[in-house]
Order: C-alpha cells, then structure tokens, then sequence
C-alpha cells in the first residue's frame, strides 16, 4: 500500500482519507502479529541468554568463593550464619528444611507420579468380613496434578530462593573485602518496614496473584493435554491420562464427516466477535449521544434523565435480563400487546426463531445489550465531556463549523483518546459476557447443524457459554473447555496487542498533553 506523506495526506477527500486509514488499520495487522511472534522469539531468546548468564555466575562464585560460600551450595544460609547474619541464614536454612522434608514426604510421590497421572483406578475386590466384591479407589488423577503443579512451582521457588543465597554470599564477600560492614537481623527487619517497606506491602498480593491466579491458569492449560471429562474424573469413574496434542486436533481439524468442532468453534467464534464489536460500539457512541443530549444547553430536569438511566444499572441483571426474556417470549407481554393491537397475526419467536442463522434472537440480544449498557457510557461520557473545552467549540463556531464537523474534529477524538483503553477492555469483555447471553437466550435457539458438537450449541451462544454447556452435564469435557479457554486467550490477546498499538492515546500521547 502506497504511503503518503502529511502534505499529500491532507489533499485527500474525507473518503479517501477514511479508505486510507481502514487500509492502513487492516495493513498493519500481519506487521502487527510478526511483531508479536518477533517478541516471543527476542523473550525466549533473551530468556536463554539471561540462564546461560546466571550459570556462569554460579560457577564463577563457587570457584572464586571462601569456603563459607562453597558450604553454602550445599547447606543454604551457612554463609550467613558464619559472617553473623543469623537471622537471614536462618530464612534460607528454614527453607531448605522445608523444601527436603516436603519432598521425601510428598513431593517426590507427587512427582513420580505425574507422568502417568495414577496407576490404579476404580475397581472391585473381595472382601472377607463382607463376603462381597466392593468397590476400591485407587490414585486420584486430579490431585495428583493438582499436587504436582504446587509441587513444581514450590521447586521453581526453592531454586530461586537457593540462587539468592549464592547471591547473598557473593555480595556478602565483596562487601567485607572493600571493608564495608554487613547488616545484622536488626538491620534486615529496620529496612522492611523503611526503604525495602515496598516488598513487605507486595509480598502477600504477589504470593496470592500466584496461589490464586496463576497457579489455577497452569492447571487449565495442562488439563487442555488430558482426557479429564465426567466418565474420566480421575476418581471415582475412571483415571485419567495425557493425550498429547489430540485435543487441540479435534477443535482445530477440519473433519469432512462427523462431528465438526472445527466448523463448529469458527461459527461461534465468529458470532461472538459480530456481538462483541456491536455491543461495544452501539453502547459507546449511543451513549455518548445520549450523554450529549443530556448536557446541550437548554435541556430541563438534567439529574431527573441521568437518574432514570441509571436505575438500570442499580437493578441486578439477574432480575431485569430475566424479565425482559420472559416479556419477548411467544406467551409474554410484547406478543400480547402486539395481538391485541392487531398489529401482527401470531406471536412472534423472539428466542426460536432459526431464520437466517437465528439473526433476530441476534439481533435481540444486540438491541436489549444497548438498554443495559448506555447508562455506563453516559456516565463516563459525561464527566469526559464537561472537561472539554468550551473556547475549543466557541472557535470553531467562529471559523464556522458546523455540529457535525464539532463532533468529528473535537468530541469524538477527544473521546477516543480518553476512553481508547476502555474500549479495548469494552470488549475483551463483550467477548466472554455471560450474564446477557444466558440469561436472555441460554444460547437458544438450538443450531442443528452443530448439534452433535459437545454441549446443546445455540445460535446465540458465545464461545464462553459454549463453555459453560461443555462443562455441564454428566460427560463434561473439561479436557475441551481448557482447549477452548486457550483459544480464546489467543484470540483476545492478539486482538489486544493489535488494537492497543493503534489507539490514539497510545500513538499521539502528546498531542493532548
């Protein structure tokens, strides 16, 4: 695609200069990708480089150590303890303790059996008091991954913690040789709370960022590599195993016959970016209309419009998502009022419709989206618009700028610098919201072709109820759901990382300083 300089830009028409920059949006997208995957490979490549670098220091610490230090590889802290850092050799010993009774105890078990995920499932033996076969269990798969991820990530921390008592020995040595003295316990304790107070502030969100986010996120991306469903729960019906890459295979490969996940995922993949695109962008700028409306100069009883489209918000979705299904269903209000009027003939199927690919269930949930979601935008945009300046308006009226030419020149970049990274996050999470869509439809109505997919798919289902269908039932795939789940992570970080590069207060930051 041709670039043009700022000069020729300028001498473009309003159309050519949008098809230029729809051109340049949609050009820049595989650089964008090239760029991502360019970055994974700089991360790895300086990820190598940065353990290479790491054990040369061990060897070189070892080998140029006092004896203090050498002792240290082996019984952590007792470097510290000799130079008269008790407290802090006491911390690494108390940890070393830990880590090797933690191991022979458990861990270890753990991690043997990892690899198979349990030998002895479910089965019948007799019972001699009973005179009776009775059922025995055996291993149980899932808390042997369960288990063996802490038991990895409490390696990962025990190795760190092992390279920061190399760390400390070496400093350690450096400091007595330029003839600077060590911190003592009273010391170490006095710099938590003053210049080192900002470890102590993250040291519990981080240890719980870790516990609670990152180590489930772990356990998801190894259950997309077994068979873990409801007939294999790892317990009480059957163990479960590894299945390498077949999964990702069965959502990804195109299957001529049978049942087609692949079909399947990119239909509702597809519906789920068409919903998540129209419920962010009517939401955003009906509601900034709306906002707009409410602060024109001459509108009357401002607070009673602004209180009236915030009742929608006070009320739980669980209530009115729920009512407003049950008015637009074939016995509910609208079609009453829509009989007795004798405007239509027989009730509308609102929800059971399957026309033209279930378009009006579609473009149902679209339009009820828009009723939940302008009060948000008109509330941020009205605190947006209220800081714009009115000299910028007052100039342009004198230049002879038309409302039009106001709203495309002023307002709406000015929105779109504020509330780019809003709209981003805007919809990410159209993209997985679950409450309108199941509340509204469940998915309804039931596409045929995709029927023998796993869970009931429905024309209005989105990738994160699909996943909640798959995970219900007695034969949940949760081996399938993890495949998705990643899928979907994909998909939403490259759309994040693509978008978040063009957003005008990414790229023209100075332009509204």
């Amino acid at each position: 695609m041709k670039q043009y300089s700022d000069l020729e830009y300028l001498r473009l028409s309003k159309s050519q200069k949008f098809l230029y920059k729809l051109a340049s949006f949609f050009t820049a997208i595989p650089r964008a990708i090239g760029n991502f995957f360019l970055a994974i490979g700089r991360f790895f490549k300086n990820a190598g480089l940065g353990v290479g670098k790491e054990l040369a220091d061990i060897f070189l610490t070892f080998k140029d150590g006092d004896w203090k230090t050498k002792t240290s590889y082996l019984v952590m802290g007792f470097g510290s303890i000799a130079r008269g850092q008790v407290l802090r050799g006491l911390m690494f010993l108390l940890m070393e303790v830990v880590f090797i009774f933690y191991m022979v105890t458990a861990g270890g078990h753990w991690m043997s059996m990892l690899p198979s995920l349990g030998k002895i499932g479910p089965h019948e033996e007799y019972n001699e008091i009973l005179d009776a076969y009775t059922m025995v269990y055996g291993d149980n798969s899932f808390k042997i991954l369960l288990y063996g991820v802490l038991t990895m990530f409490f390696i990962v921390a025990f190795l760190y913690t092992w390279r920061l008592n190399v760390k400390q020995n070496q400093l350690a040595e450096e400091y007595l040789k330029s003839g600077r003295r060590l911190k003592t316990g009273a010391d170490d304790l006095r710099s938590l709370v003053d210049e080192q107070f900002y470890k102590t502030l993250l040291a519990l969100p981080l240890t719980g960022i870790l516990v609670f986010t990152v180590m489930p996120i772990v356990f998801m991306i190894l259950v997309a590599f077994t068979n873990y469903d409801g007939t294999h729960d790892g317990y009480n019906n059957a163990l479960f195993g590894w299945q390498g890459l077949s999964n990702f295979r069965t959502l990804l490969t195109w299957s001529g016959s049978g049942v087609n996940y692949s079909a399947t995922f990119g239909e509702i993949l597809t519906w789920t970016l068409i919903w998540a695109f129209f419920a962010t962008f009517t939401n955003y700028f009906l509601g900034m209309f709306v906002a707009m409306m409410i602060n024109k100069k001459g509108i009357k009883l401002k607070k009673l419009w602004r209180t009236v489209l915030v009742m929608t918000i006070a009320i739980p979705q669980f209530i009115s998502l729920l009512y407003v299904s049950k008015m637009f269903a074939k016995n509910g209000i609208v079609n009453g009022l829509l009989l007795d009027l004798g405007w239509i003939k027989q009730a509308i199927d609102f929800w059971g419709s399957t026309a033209h690919n279930g378009l009006l269930p579609r473009v149902m949930v679209i339009v009820i989206n828009i009723w939940i979601g302008i009060p948000y935008l008109m509330l941020i945009a009205t605190g947006i618009l209220m800081n714009i300046p009115a000299d910028l308006y007052e100039s342009s009226r004198i230049d002879g700028a038309n409302a039009w030419q106001q709203y495309t020149k002023i307002t709406l970049p000015y929105m779109l610098f504020i509330t780019g990274p809003y709209l981003l996050t805007s919809f990410t999470s159209n993209m997985n919201n679950f409450n309108v869509i199941y509340l509204l439809t469940g998915g309804a109505p039931t596409n045929a072709a995709a029927s023998g997919a796993a869970g009931s798919v429905g024309y209005t289902d989105l990738l994160i109820t699909w996943l909640f269908k798959i995970t219900t039932g007695a034969e949940a795939q949760y081996y399938l759901a993890s495949v998705v789940g990643i899928m979907v992570f994909v998909v939403v970080a490259v759309i994040s990382l693509v978008v978040y590069n063009v957003l005008p207060s990414i790229k023209n930051e100075e332009d509204f300083q």
